[in-house]
């Protein structure tokens, strides 16, 4: 009976069991239907997203494609824009670079002809210089050049009756220049000498102190023989004035012997002859024209007294004249004072007629005797 209890439960359980495999079975059928029908849905849904997807893709690439074209053109406008602009700079920083270039190659070009023009002039001067020393080195030139230099001054500076060049003396001796002074001065002689042998000498570079005191010592001597010449040849008794000038062409040589040899001068104060340079001729010159204007408004004080004196008459007539005007301007005034006084009694009398203030008849004929009697004194 157990067995058989066992048996029947043994069954039953394989019954439920297969019961159980076959709706499980059945489940599971139906669950991969599910799944290949949720599978389809699935592919389809992602195939129709995938074409959604890709539609909106092409058309997000259409817009794109579009935006991209105008942006493309509009950058292609602005950039030909800025470059047309950047090339109108370029361009105008050209002009005004090759202005400014050609502008200094003019002025590069004017200051070269500058620098010919005065390379020439130094050639010339250069020339020139060379040309005075040949003239300076020779004793008999020198003796000219101070001559020609001495006449330019006394002609720039007096009038030609006061001097004479190359005047001869009663002793027969020839001076360079004479100045024709008032008396008691009388006739000043001026002679040119130009002591520069030695001076050259003494101041050459180089030269040992044996030789520069030697040339010194030449120096002093020619300037002392110089003066002596002038004195015993250039001032005479009762022909020339008691002294004369002697004339040194160079500034440099009258400052040497005023500044290392006043020994020189000193001599030559005693024997009464001034040296001079080409500035203190100057002043001489100068001292002389005064004096000879001086003398010549004394000789001219007769005439200047009658012309004071016709200027004193035309005066006197001036100021009767001018009295005689301001009477006339004192009596135009009165007039005129007189007919103002009238214009306003009359322009009173206008403005009462316009303000109807007529007056009595009596009144009116007594005003206008009144304006009659005002007429009369007036003229």
């Amino acid at each position: 009976m157990p067995e058989i209890l066992f048996a029947s439960l043994a069954l039953a359980v394989l019954a439920v069991l297969v019961v159980l495999f076959v709706r499980l079975a059945a489940q599971v059928t139906a669950l991969r239907a599910s799944q290949e029908t949720l599978a389809r849905g699935l592919e389809e849904k992602h195939r129709a997203m995938l074409t959604d997807l890709h539609g909106g893709l092409t058309q997000q690439g259409d817009r794109l494609g579009g935006h991209l074209v105008e942006l493309r053109e509009a950058l292609a406008a602005k950039l030909d824009q800025r470059l047309d602009q950047i090339a109108g700079k370029v361009n105008e920083r050209l002009d005004e670079g090759f202005k400014k270039t050609n502008e200094t190659f003019v002025n590069v070009m004017q200051r070269l002809a500058t620098i010919d023009e005065a390379q020439k002039k130094i050639e010339t001067l250069t020339g020139s210089v060379v040309s005075l020393q040949e003239l300076l080195g020779n004793k008999q030139s020198r003796g000219a050049f101070g001559e020609v230099q001495l006449e330019a001054l006394v002609r720039n500076v007096l009038p030609p009756a006061a001097f004479e060049m190359q005047y001869t003396l009663s002793n027969g001796a020839r001076v360079d220049c004479v100045l024709k002074l008032p008396d008691p001065t009388g006739l000043v002689c001026v002679d040119s000498k130009f002591p520069l042998e030695n001076y050259h000498r003494m101041l050459a570079p180089g030269v040992n102190d044996v030789d520069r005191a030697a040339a010194q010592r030449q120096f002093r001597a020619d300037v002392r023989k110089h003066v002596d010449d002038i004195a015993r040849k250039y001032i005479l008794p009762n022909e020339t004035s008691d002294g004369a000038v002697m004339f040194v062409p160079a500034e440099a040589v009258f400052a040497e012997i005023h500044a290392y040899h006043s020994e020189v001068v000193d001599h030559a104060n005693s024997r009464r002859v001034w040296i001079v340079s080409p500035t203190t001729l100057m002043a001489v010159l100068n001292t002389a024209r005064a004096v000879l204007k001086d003398v010549e408004t004394r000789k001219q004080i007769h005439v200047i007294k009658e012309a004071l004196a016709r200027l004193a008459v035309e005066f006197g007539r001036f100021d009767e004249r001018l009295k005689e005007l301001a009477r006339h301007i004192r009596q135009a005034n009165e007039d005129v004072e007189r007919i103002q006084v009238t214009g306003g009694k009359i322009a009173q009398q206008f403005q009462r007629i316009e303000s109807a203030e007529i007056e009595p008849p009596e009144t009116a004929q007594l005003r206008v005797v009144e304006l009659r009697e005002d007429n009369k004194g007036k003229k």
